[in-house]
């Protein structure tokens, strides 16, 4: 600020205000101010000022590099923290960066909250974050942590997708599990639930799986492999997300295998990615942008009202049907 005063010809207050915005500057002057500054390439240190002042107004998002419906959360958390005045640091978790280390670069930088986005962390890790910083789990509920969680209700959202299917006339039905990824143990559940509702308890089958590609390609290849022993290919497959329901689709049509005719494939989270295949993806719509405001408000709610204990939403899921499923060729007439 002493240099472009100093080109500018005003004293270093008076910068101050133009900068700030604050009245005092003539519009002659406030234009002569900005216009130095753009010549000598001055920009405010926002962070410092407001370091200043004991505040970073900057919230930490941790996200996993690879999952697209991370993506699909963080173009939703931009614009709602920039709306309250926040701006947003992320940090990724790699396949060689845990999340240990992506949370914890977070808070050396000086973020006031952090919002972690499907969390794989141990539960006591998340409760001891959340005793040091205010902090939100997305898509994984930890009981007992101090964290708010804002999650879907993945039971629901299986539900719908397994009346799907058993409306079309599937029976053998096969779920590919999501791991240790989030929302893996309350969407295993319910479809063995469902399973159960609907008299099929002898055709359950959970393949083990993770919330990636590979795990589609992977059961891909086992169910083909079955086939040529000659097993029959299950007629739908519930898979743990979307991206493990591309791996699937991309193992099972370069064999030749008509989808849905054949074998009908449903997915979880519908990410932006899911509309954009040769064919459509069935799948479970988590509404990322709700869940971005949500984990927003309550960073900034608990930042600015110290007081306020952890909350909880659960939104309601809806099921999307497009080309991947479609009657069981063996349905009864």
């Amino acid at each position: 600020m002493a240099d472009v005063a100093a080109r500018a010809g005003v004293s270093r207050a008076l910068v101050s205000i133009v900068f700030r915005g604050q009245p005092g500057a003539s519009d002659e002057t406030r234009e002569r101010v900005l216009r130095v500054a753009d010549e000598i390439g001055y920009r405010p240190d926002n962070a410092a000022r407001l370091l200043a002042r004991g505040r970073s107004r900057t919230l930490g998002v941790m996200f996993t590099v690879h999952q697209t419906f991370h993506a699909d959360l963080i173009a939703g958390i931009y614009p709602e923290a920039e709306r309250l005045g926040y701006d947003v640091l992320l940090s990724s978790a790699t396949p060689g960066r845990s999340e240990t280390k992506a949370a914890e670069a977070l808070l050396s930088h000086r973020c006031e909250a952090l919002i972690l986005l499907g969390p794989d962390a141990e539960p006591a890790y998340l409760d001891e974050l959340g005793q040091r910083a205010v902090t939100v789990s997305v898509s994984r509920r930890v009981p007992r942590a101090r964290v708010d969680f804002v999650h879907s209700a993945e039971g629901e959202g299986v539900r719908q997708a397994m009346e799907h299917l058993v409306e079309l006339g599937h029976r053998r039905i096969v779920h590919i599990d999501g791991g240790r990824g989030p929302g893996s143990v309350e969407r295993r559940r319910a479809y063995r639930a469902a399973m159960r509702r609907h008299r099929l308890e002898s055709e359950v089958r959970v393949i083990p799986g993770t919330h990636t590609e590979e795990a589609g390609i992977e059961t891909g290849r086992l169910l083909l492999a079955e086939r040529e022993r000659g097993e029959a290919l299950p007629t739908a497959v519930l898979a743990g997300n979307d991206r493990c329901a591309w791996g699937l689709l991309m193992v099972l049509t370069r064999a030749g295998v008509d989808v849905p005719r054949e074998v009908s494939v449903v997915g979880y989270d519908d990410s932006h990615l899911s509309h954009l295949m040769p064919i459509g993806l069935t799948t479970v719509r988590q509404d990322a942008g709700l869940m971005a405001e949500h984990a927003v408000r309550f960073a900034v709610q608990r930042l600015e009202n110290p007081e306020l204990e952890p909350r909880e939403v659960v939104l309601d899921p809806k099921l999307v049907v497009r080309g991947t499923s479609d009657k069981a060729l063996e349905a009864p007439v």
